[in-house]
């Protein structure tokens, strides 16, 4: 049997696999949404998947058993949710076109403006449809993620209204009813703790203007040492203090280890040191190994020079740096040996490419409950032809 923390393979399921091929956990991801359920019913607040972390629209029945909407930052994400996922559909992008507000009006119930400029442009426009609420978004200029491409509030940040700008625009704000602010990444909730103070310090004087804020993505809350009940906590007495409405839209919280992708050596050869070329690929099929950049975990498999063999796993097309990373193992691997890559389920299937013509790993949905496995998607020349022209 081989196992993964929740999803069991037999070898012959293993075997029958056409890799490279992404495996979601259905009965995991039913879990997390649990978590989510429970912050929910016992804050008083609203979660909602974010599109940019897990998008796939074949578990839209299960996500809306615990969630009621999405958030999107396009109008491809919102047409999606609106078409797949129901529920209510928030809409936050950099800056839109006059094109994406056009469709946007047709699908968001909320719009969240990135700057002054763009809501003054659209508002009037938008105050013909009563039924949309719109805000902008704040940047905090508070920092607490650790990687510097995934920080909002890093100096000079394309991303939220500082308080200089919002503080010199106020006659400008007349029709917004809520506030956004999102500068987390993969944190608990004492990083929230200290980013909602200074916001509270900061933006606090307009809370009484408005009747809805949105605390935006990056928390942790389905990891196993997320402070839960303090979340809860922090966000009752943040209610209790402003009455306002609240809503939070994690990405990573939502598929946090549900999936795997699973992969099988092509060849192996020595060039100074033993190198294996796989049938996936770091920058196509799980871009953040190198933009983050992070190491993923394998089953069997650990850190070089821990097991008695190591190895260079090496991707697929001919980007020179398409490499996931030294590993040991019990045993040479193999041509043809299996590779299980952990926690592939989000910012993996919304990032990935056919960079080189590679074909994009498969679909599959597993149910540990009961040990079955189903393949979704497979994706072939057509897909690829079809991006191009």
């Amino acid at each position: 049997m081989e196992q993964f923390g929740r999803i069991n393979l037999t070898h012959e399921q293993l075997a029958g696999l056409e890799t490279p091929c992404y495996i979601v956990n259905e009965t995991k991801l039913e879990e997390n949404l649990k978590i989510l359920h429970k912050v929910q019913e016992q804050a008083g607040c609203k979660i909602l998947l974010a599109f940019k972390g897990f998008a796939m629209w074949s578990m839209a029945p299960l996500v809306r058993k615990y969630l009621p909407g999405v958030a999107a930052s396009s109008v491809f994400e919102a047409e999606l949710g609106r078409r797949e996922f129901g529920g209510e559909v928030h809409v936050y992008a950099p800056a839109f076109s006059q094109a994406d507000i056009d469709a946007h009006i047709q699908m968001a119930d909320h719009i969240v403006f990135n700057s002054v400029n763009q809501w003054v442009k659209y508002r009037n426009q938008i105050k013909q449809h009563p039924h949309i609420q719109c805000a902008v978004r704040l940047n905090p200029e508070h920092r607490e993620a650790t990687t510097e491409i995934y920080d909002p509030s890093a100096p000079n940040s394309r991303l939220g209204i500082t308080l200089k700008n919002f503080t010199e625009n106020l006659d400008k704000l007349e029709g917004l009813s809520g506030l956004h602010f999102h500068n987390l990444c993969e944190l608990n909730c004492d990083a929230l703790e200290r980013t909602l103070e200074v916001v509270e310090d900061k933006f606090g004087f307009y809370f009484n203007k408005i009747k809805w804020i949105n605390f935006g993505g990056g928390h942790h809350i389905s990891r196993p040492d997320y402070d839960v009940d303090r979340l809860i906590t922090l966000i009752k007495n943040f209610k209790a203090k402003y009455g306002l409405d609240v809503y939070l839209e994690p990405g990573e919280a939502i598929a946090l280890n549900t999936g795997v992708l699973v992969s099988r050596v092509l060849d192996t050869f020595n060039n100074g040191k033993d190198i294996a070329i796989l049938d996936t690929s770091a920058t196509a099929h799980m871009p953040d190994v190198l933009e983050m950049p992070y190491r993923p975990y394998i089953l069997n498999a650990d850190e070089p020079g821990i097991k008695p063999y190591t190895i260079r796993l090496g991707g697929l097309t001919c980007l020179a740096g398409d490499v996931i990373g030294d590993y040991s193992f019990d045993q040479p691997l193999r041509e043809g040996d299996f590779l299980v890559f952990g926690d592939m389920a989000h910012y993996t299937m919304v990032k990935n490419t056919m960079f080189n013509g590679v074909r994009l790993p498969a679909i599959s949905i597993f149910n540990s409950e009961k040990n079955e496995i189903r393949l979704v998607r497979k994706f072939g020349y057509e897909d690829y032809k079809d991006r191009l022209s």
